[in-house]
């Protein structure tokens, strides 16, 4: 029997494809790339976005209308999933695999969401927080350590969120940091909080943890943040940035930033922007503001034309990208550590988020490879093994 995985969204989904794979696999399943010889097609789907949902929502119509007799699974985030799909019979721990094709291993330790976000739909998939067990997650961490991973990415829907057994997040990363010098570990974003500058407090004195922080900051406009009913004020963006930069050397910082939101005045961009522009953040994701049925921003007055919610995503984004060029020649003359991503090569991300390749080297998958940065290409870092 063979199986095909379809994939879409957020690393959390990423996550919990491979280990669903990794089940199959271990009952016997083969895992095939085509639809065509497939007994079952899994779709993980996404609706952060209106576009994802409709992406999502057209492979499936594709599929079921090409192959009209084969079973199609619907998981993930979206409003029609089989909820009535699970494998009949539990494996116990012992007998559970984990995922080992991909080169960094994807760690599951929470999901749902407590938060009440005007534009958010995502809690409406996925329900209120909850956590997999402090215990649990480190004796997965440690088998995949055993598999030969040299980086573990923590992933979940609100990481911030995480607790159990009276501990929380920062407790966490601090144990699975200590399991391994020889693999990092990399946390998902985190929104300004106590919990986040914990984390930090974590972060600085373990170098194994990736030396990058991504912020869902949204906007830079206090008003703004109240109307999406975000929990933090641009302050707290100003501290937790101030606070990585002053304890984590060669922290590298990445953001989310929403365009348009209802009621957004040029003001209000304006403090976006300027918030962008103090802060060196060197990852930045860019999103014109969707409407999506059944969230309270939908129904907001004051629209912004979506020209508008264009153009200045645009113009954020512009800005972005020259400062992420500007940080990736900062790196020429330095060493980094990349983890190497090819079967075939030598190529990978590095601790602070940046693609780095060493053209006509060759290194073993998962490795960690110590790589000396002699040029860039854009974003792009180009080096030579060390």
């Amino acid at each position: 029997m063979k199986v095909c995985f379809e994939t879409f969204g957020c690393r959390l989904n990423r996550a919990e494809a491979l280990d669903l794979e990794a089940e199959f696999l271990a009952r016997g399943w083969e895992r095939t790339e085509g639809h065509s010889d497939a007994d079952l097609v899994v779709v993980r789907g996404c609706s952060v976005t209106r576009r994802a949902q409709r992406d999502c929502e057209k492979l499936i119509e594709h599929i079921k209308a090409k192959y009209p007799l084969k079973k199609v699974v619907v998981t993930g985030c979206l409003p029609n999933v089989d909820k009535s799909f699970f494998l009949k019979k539990q494996l116990t721990s012992g007998e559970t695999p984990v995922p080992t094709r991909t080169a960094r291993a994807f760690l599951k330790v929470q999901d749902g969401c407590s938060g009440k976000c005007a534009f958010c739909i995502v809690p409406r998939f996925r329900g209120a927080s909850s956590s997999v067990g402090f215990d649990a997650v480190l004796d997965k961490a440690k088998r995949f350590i055993d598999a030969g991973y040299r980086e573990i990415v923590v992933t979940g829907c609100n990481l911030s969120l995480y607790a159990s057994q009276g501990r929380r997040l920062p407790e966490l990363l601090a144990a699975l940091a200590g399991l391994s010098p020889a693999c990092r570990v990399r946390l998902g974003s985190l929104e300004p909080s106590e919990v986040a500058l914990d984390v930090v407090g974590v972060a600085a004195g373990r170098p194994n943890v990736c030396r990058y922080l991504h912020v869902p900051v949204q906007s830079g406009a206090n008003r703004i943040l109240v109307s999406m009913r975000r929990p933090y004020f641009a302050r707290d963006v100003d501290e937790l940035v101030r606070r990585a930069q002053a304890e984590i050397p060669g922290v590298a910082l990445g953001c989310d930033l929403m365009t348009g939101f209802p009621d957004e005045l040029d003001l209000d961009f304006r403090a976006t922007k300027s918030l962008l522009s103090r802060h060196p953040f060197s990852r930045v994701h860019v999103f014109p503001f969707s409407e999506r049925p059944g969230t309270v921003a939908a129904a907001l007055p004051g629209a912004v034309p979506k020209e508008i919610r264009r153009a200045r995503a645009k113009e954020l984004a512009d800005l972005a990208d020259e400062r992420r060029a500007a940080a990736a020649r900062r790196f020429v003359g330095r060493r980094v550590e990349v983890v190497v991503e090819e079967e075939d090569g030598c190529a990978g991300w590095t601790s602070e988020y940046f693609w780095c390749a060493c053209p006509h080297a060759r290194a073993p998958r998962k490795s960690l490879v110590s790589v000396l940065v002699r040029s860039v290409r854009g974003h792009q870092l180009v080096g030579v093994p060390v």
